[in-house]
């Protein structure tokens, strides 16, 4: 089945895509940001993360099986042997501390000659926390249900009447 199959195809064949993908990872790898599309910089984005991800589980581990692994892995999809190896050598300690999230789409507007949307794309800094949630309102008082309500809520109030006294009769009328 293809199902879920329609995500970033960018208008290309699969094995140009690669290559497009591959080569706007290699610039980014290479350069730290790059500007292009909006939809390319959406594709390249969990591409370059997951080759990130690779760099880092090399750093993390001393076998160095693993390390040559991780690094084939990276250039068998990135292409460029300098760029991966900028990558792991450099690179790769700046997000050990990272668990995800290696980078950021900033949205520039649109392009002049043709309208389309560009964007910038970068690898985020080691140290950058990104932005800080905003705190939630405190909630207010829970308000009491309509269907059912207390039974003092319910009692009658009683009110006092005045004694009755003798009221003055009318006299009948002859």
């Amino acid at each position: 089945m293809r199902h879920r199959k329609h995500s970033h195809q960018l208008g290309l064949k699969r094995e140009h895509r690669e290559a497009v993908v591959a080569s706007l990872a290699t610039a980014l790898f290479t350069h730290g940001r790059i500007q292009t599309t909006l939809t390319k910089a959406k594709a390249v984005r969990p591409f370059a993360e997951k080759i990130i991800t690779y760099a880092k589980k090399a750093a993390l581990t001393e076998d160095k099986a693993v390390k040559v692994h991780f690094r084939r892995l990276a250039i068998a999809r990135v292409r460029d042997v300098d760029a991966v190896k900028k990558l792991f050598t450099e690179r790769a300690t700046e997000f050990l501390n990272r668990k995800g999230g290696y980078t950021r789409i900033y949205k520039l507007g649109a392009r002049i000659g043709d309208g389309a949307e560009t964007a910038l794309i970068e690898l985020v800094a080691a140290a950058d926390e990104g932005y800080k949630k905003a705190k939630k309102p405190a909630k207010k008082a829970p308000k009491a249900k309509k269907g059912k309500a207390t039974e003092s809520a319910e009692a009658p109030v009683a009110v006092e009447a005045a004694p009755a006294e003798a009221a003055p009769v009318a006299p009948p009328a002859e």
